[in-house]
């Protein structure tokens, strides 16, 4: 069976991104926005628990997640076809 690339980077980058961004809005309910940079926020640049920074956090995860998922769509394609049993026989 093989993966849809297109389709399995754009599911993995719109989960990223969204989960991002309503991780973003959950503290900013629970702790108000603080504006402060985060871990993350050393990777992807802007990011910041506001509501600018869950935008930022929304367009960097899309895009993360996108390049994440087509790279592991396409080594699973490649590894299922070289393992794949041949019907020479």
């Amino acid at each position: 069976m093989k993966l849809n690339v297109k389709a399995f980077g754009l599911a993995c980058g719109l989960l990223w991104g969204f989960g991002l961004f309503f991780l973003v809005w959950w503290i900013i309910a629970l702790d108000g926005a603080t504006g402060f940079p985060t871990p993350i926020g050393r990777v992807y640049r802007g990011f910041a628990i506001s509501p600018l920074g869950s935008l930022i956090g929304l367009a960097w995860g899309f895009v993360d997640g996108f390049i994440g998922g087509v790279v592991l769509a396409w080594l699973y394609n490649l590894i299922a076809a070289r393992s794949a049993p041949s019907d020479e026989e």
